[in-house]
């Protein structure tokens, strides 16, 4: 039951740091969760797009259930994002979210995706979007287990 985050841009901040500390801390085996941290690109715009997602695609295999996480996927509830992780790893899938840079990933990623994802319409920060993918896995993992964290 592992999750790999592919995340474009600098080291966590130390106040996303400590809270994404917090919540893996609370995550239960066999959950694990690896960051890697992948950097910006010097270029702008589609250029920056294309380098990005090219050291995006290079760390993914083929048989990876990657989670695009972009403004314009498709809103989940919790509870469905707790269904959908866990029955990647019912089937024994890795689990690979991507958060891309500042100018998004292109097409190559998208079409990669078998699941793109909004955490809103709104658009957020990539160091507040870590922390709140860290409290949505911890969620997922409760929602899973049956356990009281989700309150409906």
């Amino acid at each position: 039951m592992a999750v790999t985050i592919l995340a474009v841009g600098r080291k966590h901040e130390s106040w996303v740091r400590e809270g994404i500390e917090r919540y893996e801390k609370r995550l239960k085996k066999p959950y694990t969760v690896t960051w890697q941290l992948l950097p910006h690109s010097a270029r702008q715009h589609d250029h920056a797009r294309a380098e990005e997602s090219e050291r995006i695609l290079a760390k993914i295999s083929p048989t990876d259930q990657l989670i695009l996480l972009d403004e314009r996927g498709t809103n989940l509830t919790s509870e469905r994002l707790a269904e959908h992780v866990q029955s990647r790893f019912d089937t024994g899938q890795h689990v690979v979210l991507v958060i891309g840079g500042a100018y998004g990933v292109d097409d190559r990623v998208h079409q990669r995706a078998n699941l793109v994802w909004s955490l809103s319409k709104l658009v957020f920060p990539h160091q507040l979007v870590r922390l709140v993918l860290a409290e949505q896995l911890y969620r997922a993992q409760e929602i899973s287990g049956g356990r009281p964290y989700h309150h409906v």
